[in-house]
């Protein structure tokens, strides 16, 4: 905690997100925490509607956003702050880091690996071996979520990184008391034993396997919430299978109600590191059935959800052994939100994250 002996060190967080992501949640939930531990936050956004929206959602927060018309005007823009943290989509993004001064960081929020078939993984990690990881030389220091993404670019790209662990806020990401359960039930109708997927709908998020899924196990209902370039061809295909199980609820900022009024988290990933919404369902404490690759083992274990291979009848027998040992899923949901108080909060991010910027500047803590 911060003494008021300490000065605030001001930090810049630099982002060209066309949307609302992970990352982007990310901030919003991280950096109302940051004054605390002596950071003094504020956000250089783009002018699409997405950053507009990100500027209202993050000055709700209490944080300062301020709108960029182009890349070239950052320099000029953060010169007041002490530290500048920039969090790229696009690789031309990362031309800034020639331009600012130190200390310069990148927290790097991207998936890294894509288990796809034919080949595809090793050329996305070649791609992005001579576009990305080639700019990040030009950074200071260069922050991680998770130990896997740490050791994956040093061993891939010979690159150093710091973890600074991503986590979840528990008190808005937790389970119901029976009465709220019972009416949210009722407001989204759910009646029978529902699983929840909220992501966007991208290839890499394996929706086709959870309408497949669906396919395969009618007696659950599966919710699918947020938008994307997928979503009209999956909810047409949903139609031609005639998937009576399976709802589109869009995007949506009740996320946090919908997790309580769930049963379980359904996410097959073939490429999150490591995926908030694998954090978020254990939060809420209802059992999480995702794949098992490093960056979901690294965050979750048999102790506390199901880990399975992302192909529709492996993906079926876990829900069905999720309806049919109620008391086995309620332990894992339990033993989920444990593991996420422990190892996984906002809060000890928040901490991680002040420990790192106060080192690069020397300001003391």
């Amino acid at each position: 905690m911060r003494s008021d002996n300490h000065m605030m060190l001001k930090v810049a967080f630099i982002t060209d997100a066309p949307r609302i992501a992970g990352s982007e949640i990310w901030l919003l939930e991280t950096l109302p925490e940051l004054p605390q531990y002596g950071l003094e936050p504020a956000v250089f956004l783009p002018t699409s509607p997405g950053g507009l929206r990100l500027k209202e959602l993050l000055e709700a927060r209490g944080i300062p956003a301020h709108p960029y018309p182009n890349l070239d005007a950052i320099p000029g823009l953060t010169q007041n702050h002490q530290v500048r943290i920039l969090q790229a989509w696009y690789v031309t993004t990362y031309g800034l880091l020639k331009k600012l001064p130190s200390p310069k960081v990148v927290f790097l929020h991207d998936q890294l690996e894509y288990h796809y078939p034919l080949g595809i993984k090793r050329l996305y990690q070649f791609i992005y071996g001579v576009s990305k990881a080639a700019k990040l030389k030009d950074a200071d220091a260069v922050l991680v979520g998770t130990r896997w993404a740490a050791h994956y670019l040093r061993r891939h790209f010979g690159l150093e990184t710091q973890v600074v662990p991503v986590g979840v806020d528990p008190y808005r990401f937790r389970p119901p008391s029976p009465e709220e359960r019972q009416a949210l039930r009722s407001l989204y109708q759910f009646s029978r034993f529902t699983l929840l997927t909220p992501a966007r709908f991208t290839l890499e998020k394996n929706h086709l396997a959870v309408l497949l899924t669906a396919r395969l196990t009618p007696d659950a209902d599966f919710v699918l919430v947020g938008e994307g370039s997928w979503s009209k061809g999956l909810r047409l295909l949903a139609r031609a299978l005639n998937l009576s199980n399976a709802r589109f609820l869009g995007k949506r900022e009740d996320i946090a109600e919908l997790y309580r009024a769930a049963d379980a988290v359904l996410f097959p990933t073939l490429g999150d590191n490591p995926g908030l919404v694998i954090l978020e369902g254990m939060a809420s404490g209802i059992p999480v059935i995702t794949s098992p690759f490093p960056p979901q083992r690294e965050v979750i274990s048999l102790k506390e959800g199901l880990l399975v291979p992302p192909h529709p009848r492996n993906l079926s027998w876990a829900v069905r052994w999720l309806m049919e040992n109620p008391q086995g899923a309620w332990e894992l949901g339990m033993k989920g939100r444990q593991r996420i108080l422990s190892e996984r909060t906002v809060d000890g991010g928040a901490r991680a994250l002040a420990t790192v910027l106060h080192g690069l500047s020397k300001v003391p803590l």
